[in-house]
């Protein structure tokens, strides 16, 4: 399956080369960014190599260990089933049965260099496979792209971790799409890679369908040839597998587990089964792969063969029985999928895989029970979008390279000189694509949680007694200062029930109800400023994680002999390791800077600057007040964190300027301010 011409029209021979490359040398700082790339891809796979290996024996390789150790399943005479891990094919397993000498001698450096070796020969052949016309800066930076983000993904690290061989069925049908000379060797290559992985037989229809027909014979025969090597060799792990297996039932775990991401584990998790299940598996799965040949198909014909296959990989997964982690590769070859008519769009399908490929689901999406179901399915589901749904762009689209532009604001002079410091980092008056924001805000959060939580190194416990002496450094400096009104207002807040109630619920409730409200009508109403203030607030928060991992420091309410009162989380007992009802979600001695204040601040500044009328202003100016007056209230804060939320707010509207010049509005203003100098010069 070659790549296909300019024109559109695929190549005749196989294994041909993306053509269409500028052969002038490239200049020398893109080949300094390649070979940073490719220092990047060592440090990955040297990370790699530590973190398996680093790991005692038998936490590591176990599937390998399973095959292969003084027991393991390519040992004993019995069934390759019996009580083991072992999810392979029959075909697999009596092609790993001569190994198995060799792989004892070499089951942890060898096996895991093999495998990264792997994983470099499939990111060489998909950059090579990117449809044409390529640039010259495109061919020397896509196959360290490609390399990082396999060595990033989760199915390449979950399979360096167990010890799988998931790799080699993928490798294997790109060897046959991209490389192989003649149609019998990319058929019988292709057909190898379906006897070790069964779905795969989907490529023969996509080979019959796109005139490749003597592959797509050499597909058939060499699948039935070493199923039926298998079937003759192993009769009773065959039946097993053919016929129990292949049913739905599951090897290597429950068929219903969150591992398996295939249609019939969804089918499963939702509480169906029995005749009604099988049903509606079969004809959905039969919708699905239908859907998704006709896509692939389109794709070829159009000139984007990687796609294609990537496309007819996902319907592999939907279809299968059960699709583990380490099986799941076909998802991220998707990523070269073009999808949006506006440059701005451009980004979100590719983001959204790289997102659903690397990071765990639970980092994605909230843990909110309404919200378990996409959660639990999310890679069956980009796997499903990207067979059935998601609108690629043709290679014959005027959009395909030339996407409508973004809209900037004019140049405007700063107040300082060299700032912007690069003039094209300009301001950007369309908003950007919700779902890359939603994907950017949930991502961003789901890191700040994890940062306070590893700044005490994972527990509350491991740096109470850092953070209480620096506890005690803030009240001896607000002592000095005399700004040591914290005990004060919290025991008089205490002795008024409906202020203490009022305040209580001002602090648990605005902190992240009111910042997502301003975000959402400034991007909805004023898509211009939603990017300032946004990267504003961004700014501010990464100061703030510095803050909290540099200087844990204990809130007043974890002061046990000051005296203070926690009215929110109630009475603490300190005779436990870890107390107060929060501290198995996020880290009780991210105190300071406070931002808690340095949110409720920067909605007050935003609104203030950019609302139209003057009580719209002083509600925005009056929420920084409240929130000040509920963390010392509440006993949550000192009053010194708040003045740390305010440097590190005012470091993120700084930081914003620095690297964009004046926002939108001003440069708009400039702008016209100039047009009649112009009109009059003219004139």
């Amino acid at each position: 399956m070659a790549n296909a011409e300019r024109s559109g029209r695929p190549a005749e021979a196989f294994g041909a080369t993306a053509g269409g490359r500028t052969r002038t040398p490239s200049p020398t700082p893109l080949r300094m960014a390649c070979l940073a790339l490719w220092l990047i891809v060592a440090a990955l796979a040297a990370r790699q190599v530590t973190v398996v290996l680093g790991t005692p024996r038998g936490e590591r390789l176990t599937d390998l260990e399973t095959w292969v150790g003084p027991n393991g399943v390519l040992h004993v005479n019995g069934s390759l089933y019996d009580s083991t891990r072992f999810t392979g094919t029959p075909f697999g397993g009596l092609a790993l049965k001569p190994l198995t000498r060799s792989a004892e001698q070499a089951l942890g450096w060898g096996w895991t260099f093999g495998t990264l070796l792997l994983v470099v020969a499939l990111g060489l052949i998909a950059a090579r496979a990117l449809p044409p016309p390529v640039s010259r800066r495109t061919a020397l930076l896509a196959a360290p792209v490609a390399v990082s983000l396999l060595m990033l993904s989760l199915p390449v690290r979950n399979t360096l971790w167990l010890g799988q061989t998931s790799i080699i069925p993928v490798l294997l049908v790109l060897l046959g799409c991209f490389a192989a000379r003649g149609q019998r060797t990319s058929g019988l290559l292709i057909g190898v890679a379906a006897a070790l992985q069964p779905t795969l037989l989907l490529f023969t229809p996509l080979l019959w369908c796109t005139g490749r027909r003597r592959a797509a014979l050499a597909t058939g025969v060499t699948f039935a040839a070493c199923t039926g090597l298998a079937w003759a060799a192993m009769p009773h792990d065959s039946h097993r597998y053919w016929v129990h297996h292949m049913a739905g039932v599951g090897l290597g775990g429950p068929a219903d587990g969150l591992a398996n991401q295939s249609l019939h584990g969804a089918l499963l998790r939702l509480g169906l089964n029995g005749p009604l299940e099988v049903a509606l598996l079969l004809s959905l799965g039969a919708a699905v792969a239908v859907l998704a040949l006709r896509r692939a198909v389109r794709c070829f014909r159009d000139g984007q063969l990687l796609l294609a296959v990537a496309i007819t990989g996902c319907a592999a997964i939907v279809v299968s029985p059960t699709a583990w982690q380490h099986q799941l590769l076909w998802v991220l070859l998707t990523v070269v999928g073009r999808v949006g008519r506006r440059a701005s769009d451009r980004y979100v399908w590719p983001v959204a895989v790289v997102v659903v490929m690397t990071l765990p689901a639970k980092m994605i999406l909230p843990n909110m029970a309404s919200l378990n179901p996409v959660r639990d399915n999310v890679v069956l589901l980009a796997a499903l979008a990207a067979a059935t749904a998601v609108p690629f762009l043709s290679r014959t689209s005027p959009y395909y390279r030339a996407p409508l532009p973004i809209a900037y604001a004019p140049a405007a002079p700063a107040r300082f000189r060299h700032v912007p410091p690069w003039p094209a980092l300009r301001r950007v008056l369309t908003r950007p694509h919700l779902l890359l924001e939603l994907l950017l805000l949930r991502i961003t959060y789901a890191a700040y949680s994890q940062v306070r939580l590893a700044a005490t190194g994972g527990s509350n416990s491991a740096g109470r007694a850092e953070a209480e002496e620096h506890g005690m450094q803030i009240y001896d400096l607000e002592r000095t200062l005399r700004l040591d009104i914290e005990r004060w207002v919290n025991h008089t807040v205490v002795g008024i029930g409906w202020l203490r109630d009022v305040l209580d619920h001002y602090y648990t409730s605005f902190h992240f109800l009111v910042p997502l409200t301003v975000l959402a009508v400034l991007y909805w109403r004023r898509p211009g400023d939603y990017r300032w203030a946004r990267s504003a607030l961004g700014f501010a928060t990464l100061l703030a994680l510095v803050g909290f991992w540099l200087y844990p420091l204990a809130p007043p309410r974890l002061m046990p002999a000051l005296g203070f009162i926690d009215t929110v989380h109630g009475t603490q007992d300190f005779s436990q390791p870890d107390y107060g009802t929060l501290t198995a979600l996020t880290n009780q001695y991210a105190a300071m800077p406070s931002l808690h204040f340095g949110w409720s601040l920067w909605c007050g500044v935003v609104i203030a600057v950019l609302a139209s009328r003057w009580w719209t202003k002083a509600l925005g100016l009056l929420h920084p007040l409240l929130t000040a007056l509920s963390i010392v209230a509440t006993a949550n804060h000192w009053v010194l964190d708040a003045a740390g939320g305010a440097v590190v707010v005012a470091a993120g509207f700084g930081l914003t300027y620095l690297l964009s010049g004046p926002r939108a509005a001003t440069a708009a203003a400039a702008e016209r301010e100039r047009a009649p100098t112009r009109k009059t010069v003219r004139g």
